[in-house]
């Protein structure tokens, strides 16, 4: 089987020297780009997306990019190789049926499509012969068993994200989530947040994945926060602002002071500071008995305008006060 070279680097538009950073930079532009949404029955965009998402999963992964940049240059200028040549390339991994004690096995080499969810329309897995040769099919969970036989392809999987306010992941439970798969057909799925989960998490729905022979691949969400109008998080902790008079700082009282269950109201001393803090215990973000907390600072404020008798009684309290800040 003769499979045409792939030139990622050329694909994403970076050297073969670009660091992790710069490869992503390229993919997420060309994503935007090319992706199927924007695109609607554009076939050739919808080509370069699969293509783009194919060299992105490869030179994202260490592993991944190290055996195609070793085995790159023998493709060079989409020149021509074997199938049964790439094996000879890894002589030195041990045995192809049982591989030795090298550790290598092409069956365990799990691949992902990323992107929005999309994948299929190159070959059985969704990606060229070449990243099938050069990875043993993995992105499909095909390849060969222990004993050099095919097996059935599996379904690819499948990548797609959750947005959820602060509220949302504090309080957990089922979601929602829009699925699209490989023709375009859209599911809608449930997904059960665990309580306080990270910005960045995953999520695993197995079998939720692109069908294929050999059974359906998995579906991967990854949650992401939306921006909070009030909090921002840091770690497990929550940290807000808190406005107050003058008046206030002085005399003290009692604030209210919103969290992500509701309103709460705490006692402000008298001759309290602007940047002072206070910490709310267990009104952070995370699962039940590893809860962060909620920090507030209050800021004094002063009016932007003020009445001629609100000026008088600011040169009177000026003029009588001891107090000096400096």
């Amino acid at each position: 089987m003769a499979v045409s070279y792939q030139d990622y680097y050329k694909l994403l538009g970076v050297e073969r020297s670009a660091d992790k950073e710069t490869i992503a930079k390229a993919y997420k532009k060309l994503a935007r780009k090319y992706h199927p949404d924007l695109n609607p029955g554009d076939k050739q965009a919808e080509e370069k997306f699969k293509e783009v998402n194919e060299a992105y999963e490869v030179l994202k992964d260490p592993k991944k990019r190290q055996m195609y940049d070793q085995l790159g240059p023998n493709w060079q200028q989409g020149q021509q190789f074997n199938s049964s040549d790439f094996f000879d390339q890894f002589g030195n991994m041990g045995n192809f049926r049982g591989f030795g004690d090298t550790g290598f096995d092409p069956n365990r080499m799990q691949f992902t499509f990323g992107g929005s969810g999309r994948s299929g329309g190159m070959g059985g897995s969704g990606f060229s012969d070449f990243f099938d040769t050069l990875f043993g099919g993995g992105a499909a969970g095909g390849g060969f068993d222990r004993f050099g036989q095919s097996r059935p392809r599996r379904g690819a999987d499948l990548k797609t994200e959750i947005a959820l306010t602060l509220e949302q992941v504090q309080e957990g439970g089922r979601r929602p989530i829009r699925v699209f798969g490989g023709m375009g057909e859209a599911r809608t799925l449930e997904v059960n947040v665990p309580r306080g989960i990270k910005d960045g998490g995953k999520l695993r729905l197995t079998g939720q994945g692109q069908a294929g022979p050999g059974g359906n691949g998995d579906l991967y969400v990854t949650v992401r926060y939306q921006p909070h109008p009030v909090f921002k998080v840091e770690g497990n902790d929550l940290h807000c602002d808190i406005d107050i008079a003058p008046w206030e700082a002085v005399f003290g009282g009692s604030l209210k002071v919103r969290t992500l269950e509701g309103d709460v109201e705490i006692a402000l001393p008298a001759g309290s500071n602007s940047g002072r803090k206070f910490r709310l215990r267990g009104r952070g973000l995370g699962p039940d008995g590893q809860r962060g907390d909620l920090l507030v600072r209050i800021i004094i404020k002063i009016p932007a305008k003020s009445s001629e008798k609100e000026l008088e009684l600011w040169r009177q309290l000026a003029e009588t006060s001891s107090f000096r800040p400096r």
